[in-house]
């Protein structure tokens, strides 16, 4: 869907390259995690695909066709949900909706989403009413109102209840099951595991590693699994903990002993987090 090529962006007031050299691609239909600490260029990435930036250096294609070739009807093939919301506050919910609506030839059920996602009830209320989650919500709909080939989502759930960051989570889902394209910065790492087919990882500007959550947790990770038991059948007495390699398992006599011999609490693999794969590929601790 997308190819970005060695682009290199610097901002006209700047020094250096924001941008040095960015290279890798988005499959159709799958939803891609652009992730990196605050500064190393997310945005400003993001910026340049939706056509918001547009003097850089290199290639972008687009369905094989550069980015700077497409004029206008390019944004009837995207939808934008910006990390922020921005509302004409003094309009209504559905006044805002209807407003956006407008700008676009494909129309999505709006009614139906808005009840999905709890903010239906309140369409006739103007959006400076609205809580910091509701407004998120909205901030969904009008993303998607056009219903677009592509989705670019800057931290869609942030300031969500889980209850309602589940419900947008699976829409985000469904939108990737129909053959929709997603584009995807967060910080929260649960989402990006629960919701990416690849990610990538930026820094200073670049693209440092790219493959799927599920890789890089066994590449990252210690192959071992750690058992938590306790001596006696009750729970109450001290359990302890014994770690076992995961290659040879399978015929390590002490780990059966072990399972046949012991009230076994706990067993689990340790695989590394997506929080700790962060931090290690980046260098640095992550902040929102």
């Amino acid at each position: 869907m997308f190819q970005v090529k060695d682009v290199i962006f610097r901002y006209p007031k700047s020094r250096k390259n924001t941008i040095k050299g960015l290279t890798f691609d988005i499959r159709q239909g799958e939803i891609f995690g652009l992730l990196g600490p605050s500064g190393v260029g997310k945005s400003t990435t993001q910026k340049i695909m939706v056509k918001l930036l547009s003097d850089y250096q290199g290639e972008i294609y687009y369905r094989g066709k550069e980015l700077r070739e497409y004029d206008k009807e390019y944004y009837q093939e995207i939808g934008v949900g910006f990390e922020v919301p921005v509302h004409f506050s003094k309009l209504t919910a559905m006044e805002n909706i209807n407003f956006f609506k407008k700008l676009y030839r494909n129309q999505a059920n709006t009614d139906a989403m808005m009840k999905r996602l709890g903010i239906y009830e309140v369409r006739k209320k103007q959006v400076n009413q609205f809580s910091k989650g509701m407004k998120i919500r909205l901030n969904f709909v009008r993303a998607v109102l056009n219903n677009p080939a592509v989705l670019f989502l800057d931290e869609p759930t942030i300031g969500l209840d889980p209850a309602n960051a589940r419900i947008l989570k699976t829409m985000i889902k469904e939108f990737r099951d129909y053959g929709g394209t997603v584009l995807l910065s967060t910080h929260l790492m649960n989402d990006v595991d629960e919701l990416c087919d690849r990610v990538g990882f930026m820094v200073d500007g670049q693209i440092t590693e790219i493959d799927t959550p599920r890789s890089l947790k066994l590449k990252h990770g210690e192959k071992k699994v750690e058992v938590e038991y306790a001596e006696q059948e009750d729970y109450q007495s001290p359990s302890k903990r014994a770690s076992f390699d995961l290659e040879t398992i399978n015929s390590n006599e002490e780990f059966f002993k072990l399972m046949r011999s012991k009230k076994i609490i706990t067993m689990h693999s340790k695989e590394t987090t997506l929080d700790d794969i962060f931090i290690k590929i980046t260098g640095v601790e992550k902040h929102v």
